[in-house]
C-alpha cells in the first residue's frame, strides 16, 4: 500500500484530488508505523509525519487513530480482493482446484510482496480492538464465500460444503499468519504446495 505526494509548489490539482492524495498518504503511513511499532505505540503523531500531512488535516478526515486504521484496513483488503479477482479474470479453466492455486499463489505473493500489509491487517488487527476484529470477521466470510465458490463442484453441497471452504481458510490463515508473526514473509510462496496438498484431502473427504 503506497501513495503518492503532491507535486511541489503550484499544482493544478483540484481539493478532491489533493485530499485523496493526503488520504492515500495517511493509509501508507499508517500501515507502515503499525507494522514497525505495532498498533498500541502507534500514534496520530506517527502518521502526520509520515504522511507529511498537518494535524488539522489528519483530523478533517479521521475522527482519531482507530477510524484511521480501520480505513487502511478496508484499503488494504479492497485492493486484495481485486488483485484476486483480477487473477480469476486471467484464468479460464473448468478445474476448481487449478483455479484455487492460481488464486491461492496470487495471494500468497501478494502478501510477501506487502510485508506492511502483511504484518499491520494479520497480526496487529487483533490489537485494534472490537470494531476492528468485527471488520477481520467480515473479511474472512468473504475468503470463506470465495473459496467456496471457485471449489464448489468439488466439495458436498450444502453446510458440508460450506464447512470444509472455512477449514481451508482457516488453514490458510493459521499458516500465514505464523509465518509473518515470526518475520518469515518470504517464505510464504512456498506453502502453496502444501495447501494445495491440504485442500485436496478435503475436498476428497
Amino acid at each position: 500500500m503506497s501513495a503518492e505526494p503532491l507535486p511541489r509548489g503550484r499544482h493544478r490539482l483540484s481539493r478532491e484530488q489533493v485530499l485523496r492524495s493526503q488520504r492515500g498518504r495517511m493509509l501508507a503511513a499508517m500501515a507502515e508505523a503499525v507494522a514497525e511499532k505495532g498498533y498500541a505505540s502507534t500514534s496520530v503523531a506517527d502518521v502526520i509525519g509520515r504522511a507529511r500531512v498537518s494535524r488539522e488535516t489528519f483530523y478533517e478526515q479521521f475522527a482519531d487513530k482507530e477510524s484511521c486504521f480501520l480505513a487502511a484496513y478496508d484499503a488494504g483488503v479492497d485492493a486484495m480482493l481485486t488483485t484476486l479477482a483480477a487473477a480469476r479474470e486471467e484464468q479460464a479453466t473448468d478445474d476448481p482446484m487449478a483455479r484455487y492455486e492460481r488464486r491461492l499463489a496470487t495471494y500468497l505473493e501478494s502478501l510477501a510482496a506487502e510485508p506492511a500489509f502483511a504484518r499491520t491487517f494479520l497480526i496487529e488487527v487483533y490489537a485494534a480492538g472490537p470494531r476492528a476484529l468485527e471488520r477481520r470477521r467480515a473479511v474472512m466470510d468473504q475468503f470463506v464465500d470465495a473459496v467456496h465458490e471457485v471449489l464448489a463442484d468439488a466439495l458436498p453441497r450444502g453446510a458440508d460444503g460450506r464447512f470444509a471452504s472455512e477449514m481451508i481458510v482457516g488453514a490458510v490463515s493459521s499458516l500465514v499468519t505464523t509465518r509473518i508473526g515470526t518475520g518469515d514473509i518470504a517464505a510464504l510462496p512456498a506453502l502453496r504446495e502444501p495447501i494445495m496438498r491440504f485442500a485436496r484431502r478435503v475436498c476428497a473427504a
